[in-house]
């Protein structure tokens, strides 16, 4: 009897463990900020960083960053190819998934409306 309850005290805490993971798949979520560089990061935020930014990437090898409007916290971009030469220099709304790590998988990154 014992067995059969450590058994099913080790399901349950498996079925758990199982929809807790299913709870936390990732949610699209939306972030207004700007996209810099990794060199630069919160000191890009504005549009005169554009082409600072732009060279920092494509020649000295940092890497686009999504640095929040309201909290100035710089997140990694995971997704490189989602950043255009457009959402540099203007603030953005990016749409996507903040990573277990801290980086940021983003699915659209849009002009702020109404700018």
């Amino acid at each position: 009897m014992k067995k059969l309850s450590n058994v099913l005290g080790l399901a349950a805490a498996l079925l758990f463990t199982i929809g807790l993971a299913s709870n936390a798949s990732a949610k699209s979520h939306s972030w207004s900020g700007w996209i810099s560089d990794s060199s630069c990061g919160a000191k890009g935020m504005s549009a005169n960083h554009k082409n600072c930014a732009m060279k920092c990437v494509k020649e000295h090898g940092a890497s686009y960053v999504f640095v929040s409007s309201r909290t100035k916290k710089v997140y990694a971009i995971q997704n490189q190819d989602a950043v255009t030469d457009a959402d540099l220099g203007t603030e953005v709304t990016l749409t996507g998934t903040l990573n277990s790590d801290g980086s940021m998988k983003a699915d659209s990154i849009t002009p702020k409306s109404g700018m």
